[in-house]
């Protein structure tokens, strides 16, 4: 009898979020990037980032990972910044519709995913995707596809900070890791969209506090991208927590008792 909660041996131990991550799955997917006011980039945050351009990048997609299962939603809010002579972005807000796609991304790299609904639809030539969560609509996108636009392969670097609060409640349990992920980005039947972008009110995912002073761009894709994480050091704990709450809910927003 074998017992699955028991001790595996070296030859099945895998890690199979870096395995995923580095498979090439094609994805459709929305991607809206817009400026913003610089000095509400620069409140977001938590050195040793720095702001870089003023803008910031929403996106929502279906993805396929050929397994068999059901697609799910994945989603993406964060915004334009560089580390030294680093440039990059940092994520605010990554939805995802899965369990499974959450806990590998939070756990491996310090992704900041929270489950959430995440849904994006085409007919024919209109296009329509949303993320909602906790019962409150937090963004949407919808218009119509126009122009061919070509396609593209690009490198980017994500930044990342793995951060585990104390068991005590009181701070963090370390100096947290401080994590680049490199990411190969392929894209192919790329289309503008003509449409809008809505960033609504949510208490718990306040996305609408950045402001869309005007879209750089907007299209859909299909898309491709693997991803490499690298510690490149570990960051004072007492920087990180002024901003530990963009990864957890504080549900007394919404009422309920702390």
């Amino acid at each position: 009898m074998t017992i699955r909660y028991g001790a595996r041996p070296p030859e099945e131990r895998r890690n199979r979020e870096v395995e995923a991550v580095q498979s090439k799955i094609w994805t459709q997917a929305v991607t809206v990037v817009f400026e913003t006011d610089p000095e509400v980039i620069a409140s977001v945050l938590p050195p040793p980032l720095e702001p870089s351009d003023p803008t910031a990048r929403l996106r929502i997609a279906i993805v396929d990972m050929g397994t068999g299962l059901k697609p799910f939603g994945a989603g993406w809010f964060g915004v334009r910044c560089r580390h030294e002579s680093t440039e990059g972005e940092y994520a605010l807000f990554m939805p995802m519709t899965t369990e499974q796609s959450v806990i590998g991304g939070r756990e491996t790299f310090g992704e900041p995913k929270k489950i959430a609904d995440v849904t994006l639809h085409l007919d024919g030539d209109r296009v329509a995707a949303h993320i909602e969560r906790m019962g409150f609509r937090v963004a949407e996108v919808a218009g119509q596809l126009s122009d061919d636009r070509p396609g593209y392969e690009k490198d980017k670097v994500d930044f990342y900070f793995k951060v585990n609060p104390n068991p005590s409640g009181a701070g963090l349990d370390g100096d947290p890791p401080f994590v680049y992920c490199h990411r190969h980005e392929s894209a192919r039947n790329v289309r503008a969209i003509d449409g809008e972008v809505k960033l609504m009110e949510s208490p718990l995912d306040p996305v609408a506090d950045l402001p869309v002073r005007s879209i750089v761009s907007m299209e859909y894709a299909e898309l491709s991208s693997s991803q490499r994480g690298e510690i490149v050091g570990r960051v004072p704990a007492e920087s990180l927590l002024p901003y530990v709450h963009q990864r957890y809910d504080d549900l007394s927003v919404l009422g309920a008792k702390s």
